[in-house]
């Protein structure tokens, strides 16, 4: 017979602790578990809540919460430190746990908050089930974690505009970034496609700006909608519904940052409210058929989409959005966009050439730069701070703007020598609604980002003062996002990486562990019914042509342990067939489109891809096999 040994569950952290020491044998909550606070406090009491919550869910039964010394053993205790740990400033905790009990202390709720959360993921996988789990051991190992966030800023960037998310879907948005310690929501609340925030004093903006053409199909390939097509597709927020989300989000210790894009990205206003525009004309709301021109090094619109930098009705109408804006959100700042803003309507448009004269500017980007000093004023008067995309640097910045750096990392090291203060979100690693794998088998967007390179991101460059880098965050933006359960799809599980960067050391970064603790997190996603991407699993594909115009294949992973099979006879390969053994492949003369599968220990784990051999022509272009491969 061989001897029992009893071991801990093994321990499976997103965003990784900066210090875990394991120790042996676990504590088991049950029926009798007690949840104990230090003091009587409100904010302490919704965390203990959200803790019961949770268990009672998947284990079918509740705990009691009392507020109590540390007297009794089967018991976890929340407590807020009497005197301040340095360690662990306003975020931090530390999570010590025994066979008797489990103890997380913090300086503030928000510490014990996110000492909940990691508590949470010390339990077995199905804590995350919606339903009953029945004859299930609820272990806690036996554990000593000290934590706190690298940054403060550690944010996810919803787009509501392009496709409207319900109420109760962007609840699930945040009860989902929480769960990982994210603490900062950008809410791009208008876009071309809707205006999505009631402002009272401005009715059109929601009775007209809220509502387009429902298409289905390819955003930006829709065919332009007919006159006496329904605009029933779409939605707002009330200001009610607003503050019931702010409400939800503290209460997560969720911080919404709320951006109204100008002064492009404006047709839902303009379309509401025609007099702000330089071009006279009529206006609708952008339904997602094309109307900008996107080229090498440049852009251009089809139809003016900007407010008028020179129109003096536009900074009335600002003043009141931003008026009731800030009256609603709490949050210090307010984004104002001001990225891609098409200026070939202003160049030709007489008001702004008198504007340019009167106030001696000389290009288009500092006639921007006008308006962005105009929106800086209307906020400022707000009490709040302004923050806007890394365009608002051209022409120059405005004093006390903060800057959100999408265009790589150059706007934000410009703005930190400038003074400003940073967050850190290039398009080259944080846009999660990029592909995350292979184009042949994900729906089709113009670039790629796959999870090892959104892990790969170091938020502050060199020579760059680390304390003018506010923190980073990940931006979903939802022109190809349809559904909830899509944009679950493409958050996860490349935001797991983006929680990384932002709360764990860069010294503990590691992707193999980091890989490994996802495929742990895929099964509790499989237990809560959130959907991810399993897009790790899938080949990198590259083609190449060697100098007799001859084509060859590569493949790739993101992970170790794959076996890719493929196939070039149109036929669905599985293990037996021939399996890639890291030299190129030669492409058969004939060959009908490549399939090609990922195995791993002998079963199946990636998707089943078809790529074209005219597409593989296509990748191949000028790269050259090595010949001693042939």
């Amino acid at each position: 017979m061989l001897a029992s040994v009893a071991q801990s569950p093994k321990i499976s952290i997103i965003p990784q602790p900066v210090e875990v020491k394991e120790g042996n044998g676990t504590f088991v909550v049950n029926a009798s578990t007690k949840i104990f606070l230090s003091k009587e406090d409100a904010s302490i009491k919704k965390v203990a809540a959200s803790l019961n919550g949770e268990i009672s869910a998947a284990a079918g039964f509740a705990l009691n919460i009392a507020v109590g010394s540390r007297i009794e053993k089967n018991a976890i205790y929340l407590q807020l430190l009497p005197t301040p740990d340095a360690k662990l400033g306003d975020e931090g905790y530390r999570l010590v746990s025994n066979v008797n009990e489990v103890t997380i202390s913090a300086n503030k709720p928000a510490g014990l908050f996110y000492g909940v959360q990691t508590l949470l993921q010390l339990l077995p996988n199905e804590i995350e089930s919606k339903q009953v789990v029945k004859n299930k051991k609820w272990t806690i190992p036996v554990v000593s974690i000290m934590d706190n966030p690298r940054f403060a800023w550690r944010g996810l960037m919803l787009d509501v505009s392009r496709h409207f998310f319900t109420k109760d879907e962007v609840k699930i948005f945040i009860d989902d970034m929480a769960r990982y310690k994210y603490n900062r929501m950008h809410f791009h609340l208008t876009d071309d496609q809707g205006w999505r925030i009631e402002i009272k004093s401005l009715p059109k903006l929601t009775e007209v700006g809220a509502w387009n053409v429902k298409k289905t199909g390819r955003f930006n390939f829709f065919t332009p909608p007919a006159d006496d097509e329904p605009r029933n597709y779409g939605g707002f927020y009330t200001q009610d519904d607003i503050k019931e989300l702010i409400a939800y989000a503290k209460d997560r210790f969720v911080e919404i940052m709320p951006e109204i894009d100008i002064p492009g990205h404006s047709m839902a206003a303009v379309a509401s409210y025609p007099e702000l525009t330089c071009t006279p004309g009529t206006y609708k709301v952008n339904s997602g058929e094309q109307f900008m021109n996107w080229y090498d090094g440049g852009f251009s619109a089809m139809i003016d989409n900007t407010l008028c930098p020179a129109n003096e009705k536009v900074y009335t109408f600002l003043d009141k959005v931003f008026g009731e804006i800030s009256a609603l959100f709490p949050f210090e700042y307010i984004h104002m966009g001001g990225d891609e803003c098409a200026k070939n309507f202003w160049e030709i448009n007489p008001q702004i050439k008198e504007l340019m004269q009167r106030e001696k500017l000389k290009d288009m980007h500092e006639v921007q730069s006008y308006f962005v000093g105009r929106v800086n004023k209307i906020i400022k008067s707000k009490g709040k701070k302004m923050m806007g995309w890394d365009e608002i640097l051209e022409g120059g910045l405005v004093e006390g703007a903060a800057v959100m750096s999408w265009r790589g990392m150059k706007g934000g090291i410009e703005a930190v020598k400038l003074g400003h203060e940073v967050v850190m979100t290039p398009n080259s690693h944080v846009y999660l609604d990029y592909m995350q794998t292979d184009g042949a088998i994900e729906p089709p967007v113009y670039a790629s980002l796959r999870l090892k390179k959104v892990y790969e991101l170091e938020p502050v460059p060199e020579g760059v003062n680390p304390k003018m880098i506010k923190g980073t965050q990940g931006n979903i933006w939802s022109e190809q996002l349809f559904t909830n359960r899509h944009l679950q799809y493409m958050v996860w599980p490349r935001a797991f990486a983006v929680s990384e960067v932002a709360w764990s050391p860069k010294t503990t970064r590691n992707w193999n562990d980091f890989i490994g603790r996802v495929e742990d997190h895929f099964d509790r996603f499989n237990y809560a019914n959130r959907k991810f991407a399993p897009s790790i699993y899938d080949p990198v594909v590259n083609a190449k042509k060697n100098e007799k115009n001859t084509l060859f294949v590569d493949f790739d992973s993101e992970i170790n342990g794959l076996d890719i099979h493929y196939s070039f006879d149109n036929s669905f390969p599985d293990s037996y067939y021939p399996k890639y053994t890291g030299k190129s492949i030669e492409v058969p003369v004939d060959a009908a489109p490549m399939k090609l599968i990922s195995y791993r220990n002998g079963k199946p784990i990636g998707r089943m891809m078809t790529i074209t051999i005219e597409e593989l022509k296509k990748r191949a272009g000028k790269n050259k096999v090595n010949t001693n491969e042939e």
